[in-house]
C-alpha cells in the first residue's frame, strides 16, 4: 500500500466551491534569479523544485506574470506540462517590472482594462492553458477607476479565459467593493507568524469561506533561520523553525493556504514536511506571542 503524499497532511480547502486543493501549496516568486529578475541561477534545479512539488502531493502553484519577468510562469509549463489531473494553478498581473528588486523600491502599478487583457492572455500562452483556474489582481491601481479593473476580469470570466477571479493585497471594503462586481474567491496578503496587519482581512475571508493565501509565510527566511526566534521549540518538537511557522499559519484558520517558495528541493521538501506538524494549544498560543 502506498503512503499519501506528504502534503496531504495539510488537508483540504474548496476554491470558489468547485477547486478542491490540499491547503500546502507552492509560491514560484523564488524561482526566477535575483532580485525576482531573468533566469534562474540553476534551471534544471528549478525544474526539479517543480517536479519534486507535485510528486510530493502539491496541486496549488501560485505565480505571476512579473516573476523574471514571465520566468515563472514559463518555468511551470516547461517542468508540469502536460498537467496532471487536479493541479490548479492561479496566476497574476497587474504590476509592472522595470529590472531587478531592490531593498525599498516598489513595483509600479498597471491596472487599464487592456493590459489586464493582454497579460491574461499572454499567460494562458505561456502557460499552456485554455483557462486560468484562478486569476488574481495583482494589486489595486489607484488611478484607474475600480470598476474597470475588476469589471475587465468579471468579462474574461464571462469569456472562459478565467475561471475564478482573485485580488492581493487589499483591505476588508475593498474586497467588498470588489464582491458587488465580480465573485471574489481568493485574497494574498503579506501575512504570516510575525507579521500580520491583515488579521481582519484574514477573519473576513474565513467567515464568507474565501480562500487566504499568506504571502512570504516565512518573513523572507527570518523565520527559518536556525538561530532564529523559533530555534528552541523546534529543537523541543523535532521540527525545523520553517516548519513551526507554516503549522502556525495551517492551524490559525481553516481558509488560509500557505504558498512557501523556494529554489531548491531540499528547502521544499524541508518546508512540505510542515504538513505532519501539530501543534498543541500551549505551542500554538507561545507562537502567536512573537508577533
Amino acid at each position: 500500500m502506498t503512503a499519501e503524499p506528504i502534503t496531504h497532511a495539510s488537508g483540504t480547502f474548496t476554491i470558489g466551491g468547485d477547486l478542491t486543493v490540499h491547503r500546502l501549496g507552492f509560491g514560484t516568486m523564488r524561482l526566477p534569479g535575483p532580485g525576482v529578475w531573468g533566469p534562474p541561477r540553476d534551471h534544471d534545479e528549478a525544474v526539479r523544485v517543480l517536479r519534486r512539488a507535485v510528486e510530493l502531493g502539491v496541486d496549488f502553484i501560485d505565480t505571476a506574470d512579473s516573476y523574471g519577468p514571465y520566468v515563472a510562469e514559463e518555468l511551470v509549463a516547461e517542468a508540469l506540462h502536460p498537467y496532471p489531473e487536479g493541479l490548479v494553478i492561479a496566476t497574476k498581473a497587474g504590476l509592472l517590472r522595470t529590472g531587478p528588486v531592490r531593498p525599498g523600491e516598489a513595483w509600479p502599478r498597471l491596472g487599464r482594462p487592456e493590459y489586464l487583457r493582454q497579460e491574461v492572455e499572454m499567460s494562458l500562452r505561456r502557460l499552456r492553458l485554455e483557462r486560468i483556474d484562478l486569476f488574481q489582481l495583482h494589486r489595486i491601481d489607484p488611478t484607474v477607476p475600480f470598476d474597470d479593473q475588476l469589471g475587465e476580469l468579471r468579462l474574461l470570466q464571462d469569456e472562459g479565459k478565467i475561471r475564478h477571479v482573485g485580488l492581493s493585497e487589499v483591505t476588508v471594503d475593498e474586497l467588498s467593493r470588489a464582491q458587488k462586481i465580480v465573485d471574489v474567491v481568493s485574497v494574498q496578503n503579506r501575512f504570516n507568524l510575525v507579521l500580520r496587519p491583515a488579521e481582519d482581512v484574514l477573519d473576513h475571508a474565513t467567515e464568507q469561506g474565501i480562500a487566504f493565501i499568506p504571502f512570504v509565510p516565512l518573513a523572507v527566511g527570518e523565520l527559518a533561520a536556525h538561530d532564529g526566534p523559533l530555534r528552541e521549540m523546534a529543537q523541543r518538537l523535532g521540527a525545523t523553525p520553517s516548519q513551526l511557522a507554516l503549522a502556525w499559519l495551517l492551524r490559525r484558520s481553516p481558509a488560509i493556504l500557505p504558498i512557501p517558495g523556494t529554489s531548491r528541493v531540499e528547502h521544499l521538501e524541508q518546508n512540505l514536511g510542515a504538513a505532519e506538524i501539530e501543534l498543541d494549544d500551549e505551542d500554538y498560543a507561545m507562537l502567536a506571542g512573537l508577533a
